[in-house]
């Protein structure tokens, strides 16, 4: 029988310990408290889909507000070019194609070690509000956010519009309201309750906006009239998420805690077709630039004490090892990360990325899940005396590895970023083609290098591979053994 990492972590005979080193000191911040933490993620946001980053008609005052005062990373990556992907690496601080969540719906593996469960082990209160899509929200799912280590949760199982239905713990509650104010209302019940706690909070906030199908209420659409209704909800789903976050950002001044809270926000992909605004070529669902480049800012004024910029590229699989290192932190059994701990960065220390970074967009589609219908039907089967109306659903399979991949062919798009080069592998029924783009001289990918750099293109090729063969070990379970 198969033993999850989530059943040895919980098993005091397992032997897993935690052993902290002591938390990085905050200025201004007594040493025995660990900083509050917030991570906050749109969908389908896109790098370009802000004021600050020179949009010429989206409103997004807050955002731009924080984009002033704290650090503002003008090149950070999403580690997938959908949803699902990115936020499993941002809760665990590896490629998510490790643990074979390739695209949307595709769950976390119980086996894995998530941020929260590390952060619980370091006297961490976790909670967990709006998109999962990391698993099921149903009660005795291994992979709903219960099981992933959040004590507290009112979330969905994907993206989710205005007055949705959410699951409290389980529990389908029908709210009413614009959606991301939803979202942010329940965080700030949570960080209330929390906010004078002993314990430090760690508080995942994950909106469902600006995903279609793009519902924006009236006052946030009228600040659009004369443009196409189409776009009028677009952007206005933005400003409704940009007032949400802001209320957050406010309340933590409110409640006198916000020097000694790390608030960090981004986007889960690039740009949406038609209507978002990339940071490059292409947009969601690809590995050029404007589907994984996203916007991110970073505010803990105890430590960041002056607003900056960063071009130094960075990762959504940063997050994990950055928080762990910040908390003084280490999960013993931890499988290997390609996130690094962005400490110096912060500090104002880190010139240049560290290592590179690689992405892989397998070519295993992704898997309905229907919020509205599915959280809907669970309200119904409750109200009926159900606590399950579908245990397909639960995901009870999820910690299953039945499958073993190749070691020598690795469909699908690929890509090797090594600032300033990046190196793109593109397997398809025809073979393999190869591109390689200089970024600081052609951020659009447009001039092809590989033919003209044959040197540099073969030793990114030999990184690329073996970073790859990497990826399918873990694929195939060998970091559970």
């Amino acid at each position: 029988m198969q033993v999850s990492r989530r059943q040895f972590l919980k098993s005091a005979a397992a032997g897993v310990c935690l052993a902290a080193t002591g938390s990085l000191p905050a200025r201004g911040a007594g040493p025995s408290k660990k900083p509050n933490i917030i991570l906050c993620m749109a969908d389908d946001q896109g790098w370009g889909d802000m004021a600050y980053n020179g949009h010429p008609v989206l409103k997004t005052p807050n955002f731009d507000a924080m984009a002033a005062e704290a650090l503002r990373f003008d090149r950070f990556y999403a580690a997938a070019p959908v949803c699902s992907p990115t936020r499993g690496s941002v809760m665990t601080g590896r490629h998510p194609n490790r643990f074979g969540c390739f695209k949307w719906g595709h769950s976390i593996r119980p086996q894995e070690i998530t941020v929260a469960e590390a952060l619980k082990k370091a006297g961490y209160i976790t909670g967990h509000f709006g998109k999962w899509h990391l698993g099921s929200v149903c009660k005795g799912s291994p992979v709903n956010p219960g099981a992933s280590g959040f004590d507290e949760w009112f979330s969905s199982p994907n993206f989710f519009d205005n007055d949705p239905i959410l699951s409290r713990e389980g529990i389908a509650v029908a709210t009413k309201g614009e959606s991301s104010t939803v979202t942010v209302d329940a965080a700030i019940e949570f960080i209330r309750k929390h906010a004078e706690s002993p314990e430090p909070f760690l508080a995942v906030v994950w909106f469902g906006s600006p995903h279609g199908p793009h519902e924006a209420i009236e006052r946030d659409r009228a600040l659009y009239e004369g443009r196409s209704k189409k776009l009028q909800n677009f952007y206005g789903e933005i400003t409704g998420m940009d007032r949400a976050f802001g209320k957050l950002r406010k309340e933590l001044r409110t409640l006198g805690i916000h020097e000694n809270t790390i608030l960090w926000y981004c986007s889960d992909n690039g740009g949406l077709p038609g209507v978002g605004t990339t940071g490059g070529r292409a947009n969601k669902g690809r590995v050029y630039e404007g589907g994984l480049r996203v916007p991110a800012i970073i505010e803990w004024p105890a430590r960041i004490g002056r607003p900056r910029t960063t071009d130094v590229p960075c990762n959504t699989s940063d997050i994990y090892p950055t928080l762990l290192d910040i908390v003084g932190v280490r999960m013993e059994g931890q499988p290997p990360l390609d996130g690094v701990s962005l400490v110096p960065l912060l500090d104002g220390k880190m010139k240049s990325r560290p290592r590179p970074m690689g992405f892989w967009d397998h070519p295993t589609g992704g898997i309905r899940t229907p919020s509205k219908e599915w959280m809907a039907q669970l309200l119904e089967a409750q109200k009926a005396g159900r606590d399950v109306y579908d245990e397909s659903r639960l995901r009870l399979d999820a910690a299953k590895i039945t499958r073993q991949y190749p070691l020598d062919s690795f469909g699908g798009h690929a890509a090797w970023l090594d600032w300033p080069w990046k190196l793109h592998r593109i397997e398809g029924r025809k073979g393999v083609r190869w591109e390689l783009y200089n970024l600081a001289e052609d951020p659009l990918e447009k001039k092809d290098l590989s033919s003209g750099r044959a040197k540099r293109t073969e030793a990114m090729k030999a990184e690329l591979h073996a970073w790859l063969k990497s990826v399918v070990r873990s694929l195939n379970g060998d970091d559970y053994r």
